[in-house]
Parts: structure tokens; C-alpha cells; sequence
């Protein structure tokens, strides 16, 4: 018998619905059975604690099968450790808890006895200003409506109170929510009393034969809502803010029926949520996922991909079929246009119906607003009653709602879908240096093995320090608006629209990878799925197409997130099942190095003689393999390259290169590329056995910044770096040269010499760079160019007895700005050398300036050029001396 009842219980585990509750009555009912017939005391015992054990279960499965759950399917996928805790840490905001929902409440949380004092949400709720000076205290409906016992009898009071109309006429007023309005206002036909109404599953203590709330006795509600990860439990009391005026509310209402309150308790447990009745910023799709928990999708009426006709048979067809709510949203607009259209900038509408008459398209659109303004354009209500016309709503073109909204907001009944999977993971922002690129980037892999559409949807999970930035930006919008707004939303206050974006954008990128399904390092085409950057916390992607059994990799992308972590769920929907992990490298072997360009090391692109002191790699390689290396800085905006070469069979140790030639060249990033560059081995031709050598480069030289050098591998790599150029030389700065302006003699060549000795051979060389102006302390490149050739020579004066060992720039006769720097390049000395031929000198030219002395002397005020003696042996070097022109 006891083995009868393992068995059941087995089966009510494994099986669900009525199913596993037949199987949960039977396994209680035979462990009962055992326990009476058992002769050991202890057994008894046991037998008896497995039969209660499965009774609880049973009621467990009875209050799940009167309470339904919401449309849609469920995640069946068992979470990691680490995600479980990441929807834990999730629960609490704003010092309030909202546990992830288990089972619905039972009858007896909404029971109260005679002696119990009705309940009280110890929550706080905080209120604008504006609203503040209206807060008349908490009341509970009997003390709004002004009902007396027995005045009503108890239907009445909560048919009045909870049977909402398809027709009703909800309206916001002193509450910044026209978005959370004008979501329960579009979706009144999904929530209003029905067999398969949503709130059956929504909204707690619900009566089912009436297909609507039921008043609760203890005045405690509780709500199902969908944020931060999963459905989460939101419990409030039944207490609504009551105002001062008689003309005023702080929540909504129906025009038609004013008792009627389970809007206003839906608001209430939404903005428990969001931080109270202050409420700073959010839009219709966001709200109506929270409310329900229908994926919510926002397209942008005046973007590029925006296909109108589309657009409208998809929509319609699914408004048909009542699988689509859909709101809108106003873009900014002047005071002007706000009169002339009769629209409200940065303002969310609800849509009421669409129609198609005689080819031409409508949608019934409302503003939510008690004291509306309605739509002025043509044909702009003529089918609509005068009453309707009063209360905000008006029939307006779709091809005039793309004109003059911005988003169309669609929120789709999962149940379209048979399938979910959910993951959830957090993500710290990455350095700077490494941010323009997507290896940092949250990345996962799905794979179906039909072309049934898969949609991917990102939840950002709410923090505290959002809603502290909202406010904060609501409140300088509120001091940068116009009057107009002023006036016209004494109301409503500041539109939720205009600050959400102060909390950044984030979308979604697809993208097919080799090898299949790996993370992408730097997208170097356009993703083949992806949506605009959206500073809403939700956005949908849409693979309408998938090819079967190819992988996808799925990419977080982000601008401007201003915290340094976040939780984020990615919830996959299909109609098949799906493969969804984490992405892999595309290499099991990778090393990051970190460098900056500096002064000294910032050589320019091929082009400049400096080049070989840029950083530099040798990079050996023991067995072929695949290569791949990705170069990111922390300037976004500088044009950077990365390249890999032979190492020459002559470079030993190796050294940098001076200017790879294409014979030598292995891979190359291509064009430079702002913020990032990335180069890799194809496939089919990995990287033999040998050394090599990489170089990191500014397209511009003296270009300063720092990076990271990220090499990828099938096999470990022996990575060294090589020393510049300049390594182990002995610098020695000659005084600043100040060249100061001198408008009469433009075409003359000026030049200045400062003498250099050596005592032994000496391998050396220049490096010159215009430096700040001792008189104005303004850097040089806020003037004038600073045009000037620097060379080392022997002998003094010009002539045959002048040879010229090293110039910068190289070309005959060039002059350049030598706000970069100017290198020359190195060569052997000997003292021996140096006295027959008349010196060694550090020469200086330069084009219309005369000579300001040397040792800091300023001469008016000009240039000031700072020149380097980088040598192997130490060089004593005399003071500057004017040498006249040629």
C-alpha cells in the first residue's frame, strides 16, 4: 500500500493540472490507509506526516485550479543558482518586497473577523508637490463614496465598485500616469467582466461566477504583475488618496460609473512599484507588460524600416482577434503645433477600435486626460458621437497617426506562442577602453529546428537609482519647459515621456557568426535582426524568419546605461521548442593587454616616420591556428588599426616595424575605424608555426590614448612586448626655442642651431614638438601651425660643408606642424667625425619667425618648440643660436 502511495505521489509531481491533483487525493488517501494498518508507533508517525504532506499538496493544487493562470506559456527551463538569487535580489525596491509569485492567495487572506481591524499596508507612497497640496488623507471606498451601512446592500455596493463596462471612461488627473491610463483604457475589452477576462488571474479575491473582483472584507488586494524577471506579488489595502477639491482626484476614474474602484486599486499597486504616486516616466507598453504581462513591442512610426501597410494588416488582424492592444505615443512638440493638431506633446493615447471604410484606415484614439484636448486634423472625428467627442476621443487616419505620433505600441497575448524560455543574468558595464566593442556584451545562442518565428524579449530589471534619475530629470525638465506646458499640464504635470531617456538606451543585435553561434567580438557587417536603441527598460526582437538549425547570436547593445550593473531576462517565445545558451568564444584561448599611446609611442599610421614607435607585439606561434585580435580604446572617436606581420628572420631580438611592406604583411584591420578595430585569420587558412609581429597605431601621430589588445587562439601564444625604439636611450632636452610671429618675412626660412657633443660613438636621435607658449601658456595648436624641419647635421653654415645625417620630415624642402611631434631617424656619431666637419648641431627651421632666444626667453610670444636629444651614450648640448636664413 505504501508502495501504491509512492507511486501516486510520484505522478501528482510529475503531472500538472487536474491530473496531478487526482494523483495527490490518492497518495494522501493510501498513505492514511498505511499509517492506520501499520503496528510500529514510528511508522505510523512517518506515514501519517506523508499523508498531511500530500493534503497540502492537494490544496495547494485545488487553489491553482480555481485561479488560472495568465494567458501565455510558462518557462519550464530549471534556473542556475545564480539566477534564482538574481530574482531574489530583484524583489525588494524602494524598500518595498515583491516576492515572485508561487500560489494565489486563499480565501482566507480577504476574510476578516468581527473583532480584526480591516488592513493596512504599512508601504509609503510619496506625492508631487502639487499633488500634496490636494492630499486630504487615505480613505477607504465607504468613505469615498460616502456609503452608509445598509444604505446598499452588499451586491450592489460590489457590482457598482467592480463590474467594469467595455464602454467606461477611464481618466487620469492629478497623477502623471497617462501612460498607465491609457494602457488599462485599451485593454478594458480584455479585462472587463468575461469568462476569459484577465483579471481573473490578475486580480485578488476574484469571483468567478460573476467574472469580475470581488470586494475584499480585510481590505487587502492582491495583484499579479510581471517586472524585474518573473510574476511578482504586489499587496496593497483598499485606502485610495482622497483630495481636498471636490473637482479634483489622485486617481483614476470612470467617468460613467465613480464608484467604480478596481482601476484605481490596479493604479495603486502598479505605482507601489514605480515609487508612489510621483510617478516620473514610463510608456504604455511598458506598463500594459507589467499589468499583464503581454509582450509589449514599439515601433517608430518615422523610422526608416516603418512599413505602413504592414504594419496595419498585422495589427488589424490581431486587433480582430483580440491578441493586440495597441497605444500610442506623441513626439515633442511646440506650443504651436500642440494648438493647431489638438495633440499633447510627449503624451500616450490608448486605441479604442480601428475600422477600414471604403479603403481608407481609422483608429478610435483617446487622451486619457479628465479635461482633454482632441485631434484637429482632417477627418478628425466625423463619425464620432459629440459625447465621445467631449470626453477625448476622436477617429483619426493611420497615415495621420504616422504623420504626427512617434510610436505605435503594441502589446501581443503570449499565447500566440506555445513555448518560453527564460534566462536571466547581470551584467557590469565594461571599461571604457573595451566598450566599443561587443566583446564585453551579454551574448546568447539560440537555435530552432523549424522557421517558426522566434521573438526575443529584454527586460531591464528596475533599480532604486533609476527612479532617483527620473526625478531628478523631471524636475530640470520642469524648470526648462515653456510656459505653455505650464499651463496647460497644471494637471498632469510633466510628461513621463520626456525623462525617461535619462536613464539610456538599450536594443537587441542578430547575428550569424563563424564559427557558428560564437560571440561577437566587432560586428564588421550590419546584423541581420535588430532593433533601434530604446530608452524604455523593454525591447522586442523578431526573428519572423529563421532558417532551421542555424544558430542565432543574440547581442545586449547599449548606449549611455549610466550605472556601473544590471539584471537583465531575456524571455524567448516560439512555437517550437528551442536550444538557447550562453555564446562561447570564438576561441577557447585569449589574453588581453592593456597600453596607451603617449608622447612617445604615439607614431601615426605607416605614413609617418614615427611609426615604429607605436606599441608593439611579438607574438609567437607554436602550432597552427586560428588568430584573431581586437583593438578598443577609450577614445570612441579615434581612428585606430591594428596589424600583424612576419617577423624579419634579421630581427633578433625582435624589434618593431619601421613600415611593414605588403610582402611581409599577415593581416591588417583595414581602414582605421573609430574605437575599435578588428582583424581575423580566415577559416580556411589558419596561422602557420612562427613569430610575428603586431602593431597597434593612431591614424594621426601624437594621438594619445589608452587601449586594450585582446588576442584570441585555438592554442596558447606566447606574447612578449617589444620595446620602443627609444627604450634604454638617454634623453636630454634642449631649453624651449620660442618662435615668435613675424608678418614681414613670410617667405624667409629662419633658422636656429644648438650644438651637440659627444665624447665616444654615439647613436642618436631627434625628437621635436611644438610645446606651450611660455607668454600666452595656450598650447600651440590654438594658433597658427607651428610649421618647422628639424635635422642633426655637421658643420655650421650652409654649403657644401653642410651634410645633413637625419631630418624630419624626410622630404626635401617639407615643412610640418609639429604639434604631433617630428622624429628623425637614428644615426652613429663620432666625435673624431664631429670636429673635422665643423660640429655636430641640432638644426631648427622654420617660416616666417624670427628668433626668440633660447633658455625660455619668449620674444614676443609665438611657438615654443621643445626638441629632444635621444641618445646611447650621454651628449652634452649648448644653448640655441640664431643661424639667420637661406
Amino acid at each position: 500500500m505504501e508502495a501504491k502511495a509512492r507511486d501516486h505521489e510520484r505522478k501528482a509531481v510529475a503531472s500538472s493540472g487536474s491530473e496531478s491533483l487526482k494523483h495527490a487525493i490518492t497518495s494522501a488517501e493510501l498513505y492514511m490507509q498505511a499509517a492506520q494498518k501499520a503496528k510500529a508507533k514510528d511508522d505510523r508517525a512517518r506515514l501519517s506526516r506523508k499523508c498531511n504532506e500530500l493534503l497540502t499538496l492537494a490544496e495547494r493544487l485545488k487553489l491553482v485550479a480555481a485561479n488560472p493562470d495568465p494567458p501565455g506559456p510558462r518557462s519550464t527551463r530549471e534556473l542556475t543558482t545564480a539566477e534564482k538569487s538574481i530574482i531574489l535580489r530583484a524583489s525588494r525596491i524602494h524598500g518595498k518586497l515583491f516576492p515572485p509569485w508561487d500560489l494565489p492567495p486563499g480565501p482566507d487572506t480577504f476574510a476578516k473577523k468581527d473583532d480584526e481591524e480591516l488592513y493596512v499596508d504599512p508601504s509609503a507612497y510619496t506625492f508631487s508637490p502639487t499633488q500634496q497640496e490636494l492630499f486630504a488623507g487615505w480613505k477607504r471606498p465607504s468613505e469615498l463614496m460616502a456609503v452608509a451601512d445598509g444604505q446598499l446592500d452588499t451586491e450592489k455596493l460590489s457590482d457598482d465598485m467592480m463590474r467594469a463596462s467595455t464602454d467606461c471612461d477611464l481618466v487620469q488627473d492629478m497623477v502623471t500616469d497617462c501612460s498607465v491610463v491609457a494602457s488599462l483604457s485599451a485593454a478594458m475589452s480584455h479585462l472587463c467582466p468575461q469568462k476569459d477576462s484577465l483579471l481573473r488571474s490578475l486580480m485578488y479575491p476574484f469571483d468567478h461566477d460573476m467574472f469580475r473582483p470581488k470586494l475584499s472584507k480585510s481590505g487587502k488586494y492582491v495583484f499579479r504583475m510581471h517586472f524585474n524577471g518573473c510574476f511578482r506579488q504586489v499587496v496593497i489595502d483598499d485606502r485610495l488618496p482622497s483630495s481636498s477639491s471636490a473637482s479634483r482626484t489622485l486617481f483614476v476614474v470612470d467617468r460613467r460609473n465613480d464608484r467604480l474602484i478596481w482601476p484605481a486599486l490596479m493604479e495603486k499597486a502598479y505605482l507601489k512599484v514605480r515609487g508612489g504616486y510621483d510617478f516620473p516616466g514610463s510608456n504604455s507598453g511598458t506598463d500594459l507588460y507589467v499589468l499583464t504581462g503581454w509582450i509589449p513591442e514599439q515601433r517608430f512610426l518615422h523610422h526608416d524600416e516603418f512599413d505602413i501597410d504592414q504594419t496595419w494588416a498585422t495589427m488589424k488582424k490581431a486587433y480582430e482577434k483580440g491578441n493586440v492592444v495597441a497605444t500610442l505615443g506623441t513626439p515633442a512638440l511646440s506650443a504651436e503645433e500642440e494648438t493647431a493638431l489638438g495633440l499633447v506633446s510627449e503624451h500616450d493615447y490608448a486605441v479604442m477600435d480601428l475600422k477600414e471604410e471604403s479603403g481608407d484606415r481609422f483608429l478610435l484614439v483617446k487622451n486619457p486626460w479628465r479635461n482633454s484636448v482632441v485631434w484637429k486634423g482632417v477627418a478628425s472625428s466625423a463619425s464620432v458621437k459629440t459625447t465621445e467627442k467631449i470626453r477625448g476621443m476622436f477617429w483619426i487616419s493611420f497615415e495621420d497617426v504616422v504623420q504626427n505620433f512617434d510610436s505605435l505600441y503594441l502589446n501581443w497575448n503570449p499565447a500566440l506562442f506555445t513555448h518560453r524560455q527564460d534566462h536571466h543574468f547581470t551584467w557590469e558595464l565594461p571599461a571604457k577602453t573595451v566598450a566599443s566593442s561587443l566583446s564585453h556584451n551579454p551574448q546568447y545562442t539560440v537555435r530552432s529546428q523549424t522557421s517558426d518565428p522566434i521573438w526575443i524579449l529584454l527586460c531591464r530589471h528596475w533599480q532604486d537609482a533609476e527612479l532617483d534619475m527620473l526625478r531628478d530629470g523631471s524636475r530640470h525638465h520642469n524648470h526648462t519647459h515653456t510656459d505653455r506646458s505650464n499651463a496647460a499640464r497644471a494637471a498632469t504635470g510633466t510628461s513621463p515621456a520626456s525623462v525617461s531617456h535619462f536613464l539610456g538606451f538599450m536594443g537587441l543585435q542578430g547575428f550569424t557568426t563563424s564559427p557558428p553561434g560564437t560571440c561577437v567580438l566587432l560586428p564588421d557587417r550590419s546584423p541581420l535582426y535588430h532593433t533601434p536603441l530604446l530608452d524604455s527598460p523593454h525591447t522586442l526582437l523578431r526573428l519572423d524568419h529563421p532558417s532551421p538549425n542555424t544558430p542565432y547570436t543574440i547581442v545586449l547593445a547599449q548606449s549611455d546605461l549610466p550605472l556601473p550593473k544590471y539584471s537583465f531576462t531575456l524571455a524567448f517565445f516560439s512555437l517550437s521548442p528551442l536550444t538557447v545558451t550562453p555564446s562561447p568564444s570564438p576561441h577557447p584561448h585569449t589574453q588581453s593587454l592593456s597600453g596607451s599611446w603617449t608622447r612617445r609611442t604615439a607614431g601615426g599610421n605607416t605614413a609617418s616616420p614615427a611609426y615604429r614607435t607605436n606599441p608593439s607585439w611579438s607574438i609567437t606561434v607554436p602550432s597552427p591556428t586560428s588568430l584573431s585580435l581586437l583593438l578598443t580604446t577609450d577614445d570612441h572617436d579615434l581612428p585606430i588599426h591594428i596589424c600583424v606581420v612576419y617577423r624579419p628572420t634579421s630581427s633578433s631580438p625582435p624589434s618593431a616595424i619601421s613600415q611593414p611592406s605588403r610582402r611581409d604583411l599577415l593581416m591588417s584591420s583595414g581602414e582605421y575605424r573609430r574605437g575599435a578595430a578588428h582583424v581575423q585569420s580566415p577559416t580556411s587558412a589558419p596561422v602557420q608555426p612562427g613569430s610575428y609581429i603586431a602593431t597597434a597605431s593612431t591614424f594621426t601621430p601624437g594621438q594619445l590614448a589608452n587601449f586594450v589588445l585582446r588576442v584570441g587562439s585555438d592554442a596558447p601564444l606566447a606574447i612578449t612586448p617589444l620595446a620602443t625604439p627609444e627604450a634604454g636611450r638617454l634623453r636630454r632636452e634642449i631649453p624651449p626655442l620660442v618662435l615668435t610671429d613675424n608678418h614681414g618675412e613670410n617667405n624667409t626660412t629662419i633658422i636656429h642651431r644648438a650644438l651637440v657633443q659627444v665624447s665616444r660613438l654615439t647613436r642618436l636621435s631627434l625628437l621635436a614638438r611644438c610645446a606651450t607658449t611660455p607668454t600666452t601658456n595656450q598650447p600651440a595648436s590654438s594658433g597658427s601651425p607651428c610649421a618647422i624641419r628639424v635635422s642633426l647635421e655637421l658643420g655650421r653654415s650652409a654649403g657644401p660643408h653642410r651634410t645633413v645625417l637625419a631630418v624630419a620630415p624626410c622630404a626635401e624642402g617639407e615643412f610640418t606642424d609639429a604639434v604631433m611631434g617630428l622624429r628623425t631617424e637614428e644615426v652613429d656619431v663620432a666625435p673624431e667625425t664631429a670636429r673635422e666637419r665643423g660640429g655636430l648641431w641640432v638644426v631648427v627651421e622654420s617660416v616666417g619667425g624670427g628668433g626668440g632666444g633660447g633658455g625660455g626667453e619668449t620674444g614676443g610670444g609665438g611657438h615654443a618648440v621643445v626638441v629632444e636629444v635621444l641618445s646611447d651614450n650621454g651628449v652634452s648640448v649648448g644653448g640655441w643660436e640664431a643661424g639667420g636664413g637661406y
